[in-house]
């Protein structure tokens, strides 16, 4: 199997697209079109990680936590991600990242670390906008329904948990083909009329390519007219953080003991009691503090999400509880995530979840 074939099975689910400015996600290190026989999945590639990768014979690693994140002018082993690599080279051991844009997809780290504890009815916290197009085309009409088929295969026309969606308006083309054309109806020369249909659909930007590929690939005409143009609509299934419902309410010391018990924490940080019930929770795996008002806008009756600063305790007195679970605890099922994706694609291919910890926070 080629590296590039796990890569796409990474972008359909999660596209690379969606990863903040600041992040490195996709392949760290390795040939593209270069074979692979055997993965191991980790959060952070540590070296105890590419020992592990090394003496279970994978010449992949798979992790959440990008390995080089900035410019790397020297490789002198100095810093451990230089050491890291160097033993990726020696030993052929390719590198794939996966991280904010597994952050922002629906069905990515936040809504496993939501059903992990238990919350139903989820909801990105706080939407995207910018990450929407629309498309609009004409076709006649006994072609519309091929067309309309074509474009909704290839990813357009999805409404939150609609698909299939598109307008259709009726109406005449006309065109007038040219010596050097071949007109599919008409004749060269002369001004036709059809009865024609405006096909107008919603598609993600990343599928645009696909989209307009498979429109032009299904459509009869020689020449297809079409536009396209960019929404300024938040795209309810990309964005980070998430907040769904707990089936039963918790007072707030037993919403923490089931979250300490979920997760396998040794304690947990907490902002002062609020005396409410916690039934609306709304989470954030790895650094989300940044989230904390929109937790506060959805009506959750806590946040629960890592690296929370010291002054933004403050500012949740009396308004909700914010619980700081630590970042790799916040996201240590994002292994599972990786797993799932490429295991499912192709189940012949070996695949294995690291065994260690690679949280750098120890407790005393």
């Amino acid at each position: 199997m080629k590296l590039n074939e796990i890569l796409g099975a990474f972008e359909q689910y999660a596209p690379f697209r969606l990863q903040e400015e600041y992040d490195n996600s996709g392949i760290q290190f390795g040939d593209p079109e270069g074979e692979i026989t055997r993965g191991l999945v980790c959060i952070d590639i540590t070296e105890e990680i590419i020992n592990e990768a090394i003496e279970k014979e994978c010449d992949l690693i798979i992790s959440h936590h990008p390995l080089i994140f900035k410019g790397i002018k020297k490789l002198t082993g100095k810093h451990y991600t230089e050491r890291v690599l160097i033993e990726a080279v020696r030993n052929n051991i390719s590198i794939i990242s996966v991280h904010t844009n597994l952050d922002s997809v629906s069905d990515g780290v936040n809504m496993k670390l939501a059903t992990k504890i238990g919350l139903s009815e989820l909801k990105v916290l706080q939407p995207r906008k910018g990450l929407l197009k629309k498309l609009i085309t004409f076709c006649p009409t006994d072609h519309a329904e091929k067309v309309r088929a074509a474009i909704f295969k290839a990813g357009a026309g999805v409404i939150g948990e609609y698909d299939c969606c598109s307008f259709n308006l009726d109406g005449k083309g006309s065109f007038r083909a040219g010596d050097n054309t071949d007109p599919f109806i008409g004749e060269k020369g002369q001004i036709h009329y059809e009865p024609e249909v405006r096909i107008e659909t919603i598609l993600p930007a990343w599928l645009e390519t696909m989209v307009v590929r498979a429109m032009i690939d299904a459509h009869p005409y020689e020449e297809v007219a079409f536009d396209i143009y960019p929404l300024d609509n938040s795209n309810a299934n990309v964005g980070p953080g998430m907040v769904g419902i707990l089936k039963n309410p918790l007072s707030e010391k037993d919403f923490l003991r089931m979250i300490k018990e979920e997760l396998g924490l040794p304690f947990l940080k907490h902002s002062e009691f609020t005396g409410n019930e916690v039934r609306k929770v709304a989470v954030c795996g790895g650094s989300g503090s940044f989230l904390r008002d929109l937790a506060m806008a959805s009506g959750a009756d806590a946040f629960v999400t890592a690296d929370v600063k010291y002054h933004d305790f403050f500012d949740v007195k009396n308004k909700i509880l914010m619980v700081d679970a630590g970042h790799y605890e916040s996201e240590q099922f994002t292994k599972e995530i990786l797993y799932e994706i490429v295991s499912k694609k192709f189940t012949n291919f070996a695949l294995l979840i690291s065994d260690q910890s690679t949280n750098p926070v120890r407790y005393f």
